[in-house]
């Protein structure tokens, strides 16, 4: 797993003790019957990238299958990428496929997963703690979702994952001020909680729009 953070996060979180709320959430969110072992928590300083190696096959990635555009979650963009969002405090139907790819939106870092993974911190009804490196981890969700299964959530679904799923539309060329109407039409209409969520996103685009015009000079 990936670990971001930016410099005003003085560093990895560290859980309350055993049995305690704070320590619980996490498993919860992910429906795990046990807690995240303190094993998970990360050891590497702040502004420190780790990344567990997404697992291959026969010298290939694993998984280079899309999601299937009718499943619960899944959000088909302008140019044809499918990437799917995602509540955690919502278990997964049974026999629902697993992403290749995932990044969680969350205040806390989240416990491992099977699959190759990113946490992006990212405090409920806020904005990103860093906005250079959730720029960076969404462009690079963007690029996957060509070919990948990639997943964005949060807890609830709505807020952090509807924003940034309205980014990823803002990189496919959706206008930035029309990206949230676009999540909130073919994903969810409850997406993007807050009048600051709005703002990033039309934030995002006008950053896109700029660095796209240096790059052409």
């Amino acid at each position: 797993m990936v670990h971001v953070t930016g410099e005003q996060i003085r560093g990895p979180y560290e859980p309350g003790p055993p049995g305690s709320d704070e320590f619980l959430e996490l498993g919860l969110l992910f429906g795990l019957h046990q807690a995240p072992s303190l094993a998970l928590q990360t050891t590497v300083p702040p502004d420190s990238v780790a990344r567990d190696p997404m697992p291959r096959s026969n010298g290939l990635v694993a998984s280079m299958e899309r999601w299937d555009e009718r499943d619960t979650g899944v959000l088909r963009l302008p140019s044809g990428r499918l990437v799917r969002g995602r509540g955690l405090r919502h278990p997964l139907a049974p026999g629902a496929p697993s992403p290749s790819y995932g990044i969680y939106l969350l205040g806390r870092q989240p416990p491992a997963v099977e699959w190759e993974s990113r946490w992006l911190r990212w405090p409920d009804f806020r904005l990103p703690a860093d906005h250079a490196a959730a720029r960076a981890v969404l462009t690079d969700a963007w690029e996957r979702a060509a070919g990948e299964r990639v997943e964005l959530a949060c807890g609830g679904g709505r807020g952090r994952t509807g924003t940034a799923l309205a980014c990823l539309a803002v990189l496919d060329g959706v206008p930035a001020g029309e990206a949230v109407a676009y999540v909130r039409r073919h994903y969810d209409r409850h997406a993007v909680e807050t009048p600051w969520q709005r703002r990033y996103v039309r934030r995002f685009g006008a950053a896109a729009g700029s660095g796209a015009a240096g790059a052409e000079a």
